[in-house]
């Protein structure tokens, strides 16, 4: 039976690479994702069923996969529950459950400021609160025939982004790269079209480890000069995986499923950071908590030099009232965010290329959930 459910486990996150739109399943979820967390889905008595009805969620492609992943567990325990997920992205999740369309929202960014004094008229008496549920690396994909080891930096990856550099035998790249038989070909650069928290995170890492380089304040929505456009993380690495001299920024499980070589950072540390999985949580695990009481948000140090930690990483999270929730739905909010959060909600992402909470913070969002009113 493990076995079973650990091959439905995957045959689903491999389904799910190929749906862009409305969720075929019952769906939660939230950006298009890569990240790592167990093998096999839950048991159906793992997970304790409240609530009744369908229970509507929008947001973040990134952890689009996740929620695929849990919403077929949490499906198959609990039959009265219809969990519909909609990977809008980020931005777009937040507007979606800050009209008070929408039970929780999935985004690859915290609320801003302005963001959560909006919830409170959502919230009543309480305000959206931020909690992290998967972690996982946004890797930098490739296309550049006859290269299949490319190291970058972060200013050589400002500049590209930025139509700085331009050509793939720049000097500059070939410095990082002295045994690649680099071609006279022109760079391609993609970016997302949408709001999308993974460019919101990129564009930190840019800002963080090459300001110099990168003049842009980081933002869902592309600041950089130029480049060219897709939807989505599906769009933009499905455009590198069909143009010559193309390079754009997708999570983990996008390159994987595509068979899309990834760039290696060089961080100042000993040897170039490859984006993995146990990469992601090394970086994940340097991170701050700079929200207050329930509000867990994270801050990541995208300059980070330690040995292994890949710093172009995103932790997901879902966005809900601390207070004020609807009485139609809060039990089944919390029943599935419980199920989310607990060490078999975690586990069940390992395969899909997601990084699961270190044991602090998910022991934080575990009590957070559970005082959700």
């Amino acid at each position: 039976m493990k076995l079973q459910r650990k091959n439905r486990v995957r045959a689903l996150s491999l389904g799910a690479l190929a749906v862009t739109g409305a969720l075929a399943l019952t769906a939660c979820g939230s950006d298009d994702t890569t990240g790592g967390g167990g093998g096999s889905s839950a048991k159906a008595s793992d997970i304790k069923c409240e609530g009744k009805g369908k229970l509507l969620a929008s947001g973040s492609s990134a952890q689009k996969n996740a929620m695929d992943a849990w919403v077929q567990a949490y499906a198959g325990a609990c039959k009265d529950t219809e969990i519909n997920y909609q990977p809008t992205g980020s931005g777009a999740g937040i507007t979606t459950f800050l009209q008070g369309q929408t039970a929780f929202a999935g985004s690859d960014s915290a609320l801003k400021p302005d963001e959560v004094s909006k919830s409170k008229q959502v919230c009543k008496g309480g305000q959206a609160v931020d909690l992290p549920m998967v972690g996982g690396p946004i890797a930098v994909g490739y296309n550049v025939p006859g290269v299949d080891n490319l190291v970058l930096d972060a200013p050589t990856l400002a500049k590209i982004f930025d139509s700085k550099i331009t050509k793939w035998d720049d000097e500059a790249i070939k410095k990082l790269n002295p045994d690649a038989k680099l071609p006279d070909l022109k760079i391609q650069a993609f970016h997302r079209s949408d709001d999308s928290g993974t460019t919101d995170n990129f564009t930190k890492y840019l800002k963080g480890a090459a300001p110099a380089d990168w003049k842009y304040e980081p933002s869902k929505k592309w600041e950089g000069a130029n480049g060219q456009a897709a939807s989505g993380s599906a769009g933009v690495s499905s455009q590198v995986k069909q143009t010559n001299g193309a390079i754009s920024y997708f999570e983990l499980s996008y390159a994987t499923s595509n068979k899309i070589p990834t760039v290696k950072l060089n961080t100042g540390a000993k040897d170039p950071v490859e984006a993995t999985v146990e990469n992601a949580s090394k970086a994940i695990a340097e991170a701050q908590q700079v929200g207050k009481g329930n509000d867990l948000a994270l801050k990541l140090n995208y300059a980070t030099k330690a040995e292994g930690a890949y710093p172009i990483t995103l932790v997901t999270y879902e966005i809900v009232c601390d207070k004020g929730n609807k009485a139609e739905t809060l039990p089944a909010t919390k029943s599935f965010l419980t199920y989310v959060s607990s060490k078999d909600g975690q586990n069940a992402l390992k395969e899909l290329g997601y990084a699961p909470l270190p044991t602090e913070i998910a022991a934080k969002v575990r009590s957070a959930v559970a005082s959700l009113s």
